[in-house]
This record gives C-alpha cells, sequence and structure tokens, in this order.
C-alpha cells in the first residue's frame, strides 16, 4: 500500500491531461458528481421530509433533480401525488433548506423523472439480475442529462464503518421511456472498512473492474466516494481492470490511463525512489 500511495503522489503532481489521453474522463466524472447531487439531495431531503410529514402510510416514494440548478427531493403519494417539496441551496445545508408539504401535480419535469423510476421499479421487481444482500437495500437515482434518461440502481448499507462499492446497475431508456437495456457495473458487490482492527483508519482503497464495459471507474464509484468523503477522509481511490487504471483524489480530479502505461510509469517511480541516495545526516 505504501508503494502505491507514492505512486498516487507522484502521478498528481503532473498535469491531469498529459496522464489522461482517454475521452471518457470528463463524462465519467460529471456523471458521477450529478449521480452524487442527486444523492445527496435525497439523503438530506429524506430526513427533513419524515421528521416534518406524519402520514407515513400515504408515502410512495421520492426523487431529486435539479430545478433551475436548484436541488429539489420531491415526495409523492400512493395516488401519484406531490405531497412534498425539499429545496436545498448549493451547500446542502439542512438548515437552510425550504420545506413545502402542500399537495399538488407533477410538473412536466417531474412527471418525466418519475415515469422513469417506475418504469425502473418495475424492472426491478421482474428481472433476477438485482440482488438484495444482507444489511442493504436498493437506492434509485433517475438522472437525465444531455436529453438521455437513464436510471442508476446503488447499494446502500445500514451497517456502519463500511462503504459499498458495486452491485449496482444502469437502466436505460428509448424515447418513449420504455426500458431499452439493463446492465451491471461491477461483477459483484465490494465492502471496504473505513476502520480497520489491525491497521487502523483507512486513508486509500481500490478495487479490480472484471466486465468488459466497465473498465473504467463507474460513476457510481464517484458518487460513493463523494458522499461518504466526510466520513472515509481518503485523499484518492483507485480501480484496476485489465485495460485501464482509474485514479480519483479527494479534489475530484479524475485520471484515466492505459494499464500498461500505468505498470512502466510505477515501475520508473519506485525504482528512482529506491535509487535516490539517502541525504546525509549531519553530526549535531
Amino acid at each position: 500500500m505504501n508503494q502505491i500511495l507514492t505512486v498516487l503522489a507522484v502521478l498528481f503532481t503532473f498535469p491531469v491531461a498529459a496522464q489522461n489521453p482517454e475521452k471518457f474522463s470528463k463524462e465519467i466524472n460529471e456523471e458521477g458528481v450529478a449521480l452524487y447531487h442527486s444523492e445527496m439531495t435525497s439523503w438530506n431531503g429524506t430526513d427533513i421530509f419524515i421528521e416534518n410529514y406524519k402520514n407515513r402510510e400515504n408515502i410512495g416514494g421520492y426523487f431529486s433533480y435539479l430545478d433551475a440548478g436548484i436541488p429539489k427531493c420531491v415526495f409523492f403519494s400512493k395516488n401519484q401525488k406531490v405531497i412534498g417539496t425539499i429545496s436545498f441551496p448549493a451547500n446542502y445545508n439542512p438548515k437552510d433548506a425550504k420545506i413545502d408539504l402542500e399537495e399538488r401535480d407533477f410538473t412536466q419535469k417531474e412527471t418525466e423523472y418519475f415515469t422513469i423510476r417506475q418504469n425502473a421499479l418495475k424492472r426491478i421487481k421482474n428481472d433476477t439480475i438485482f440482488k438484495v444482500y444482507k444489511d442493504t437495500n436498493l437506492n434509485i437515482v433517475p438522472l437525465i442529462r444531455n436529453k438521455v434518461k437513464k436510471v442508476y440502481i446503488l447499494t446502500a448499507t445500514s451497517a456502519g464503518n463500511t462503504v459499498i462499492f458495486g452491485n449496482d446497475y444502469l437502466i436505460t431508456f428509448d424515447n418513449k421511456d420504455q426500458v431499452k437495456n439493463v446492465e451491471k457495473l461491477h461483477n459483484s458487490m465490494i465492502v471496504q472498512k473505513i476502520h480497520d482492527e489491525k491497521t487502523g483508519h483507512t486513508i486509500s482503497g481500490m478495487h479490480s473492474h472484471v466486465i468488459e464495459n466497465w473498465q473504467m471507474i463507474t460513476p457510481t464509484d464517484i458518487c460513493t466516494l463523494m458522499l461518504y468523503q466526510k466520513f472515509t477522509e481518503w485523499k484518492s481511490y483507485m480501480t484496476i481492470s485489465k485495460k485501464f487504471v482509474s485514479i480519483w483524489n479527494s479534489n475530484n480530479n479524475l485520471v484515466i490511463m492505459k494499464t500498461e502505461n500505468f505498470k512502466g510509469m510505477a515501475e520508473n517511480i519506485l525504482k528512482n525512489k529506491k535509487d535516490k541516495p539517502e541525504p546525509e545526516k549531519k553530526d549535531k
């Protein structure tokens, strides 16, 4: 791990453009950030709504989206009416949130989010590709960007001291809001401890990608790293596959490079570090 951290430290001193020739890096990062904003809105919005709305049996579900740049978490009833809207400032401070519990119809934009969310939910209930593990649940995250409609499925955990990667899915839709494709983003569920009994508080982490279509870091990985950053305080994280190495840091810089190039660079960095003479110690 110390050798890996040395390589990471050196890599992030170089211009990102020099290490990231892959055209997909910007899009992956932006998609991950968009997912983060949606999930952060839902995290905080759910807490506020549950605290203020007493008729729990009337709740049918929720989703979050950006409305003219304002993060909103919308809760709807079982008869498909909006029963709560929690709006946030850019800092997501719950104290500054605006709470609207007036019942109303969906806006046109909200109808689009609601429709793909519900169609995704139907697919989840009827497709064996989706797995639910002990102490976890699946979060449905609808996302509409650049006129493309998607629903990401992330695994959340009720267990403490853990960060969950994997067991995540992507559902894409056609122009009639019908499911076009369903795919897994990771081959399995990866559980990483924030505090390890043997080594103490972890400072970084990594996992491997084996699915052919998802060799790079996924938007869900980036979303998870950003959501748990305040708990983990990880400075960097890496995903490795046979084709690519992806390196994310806490400033939300993302470097993606071919695995063969990364191995060569890592070997040179470690060799130079090993060959570099230690500074002479002066007698006091």
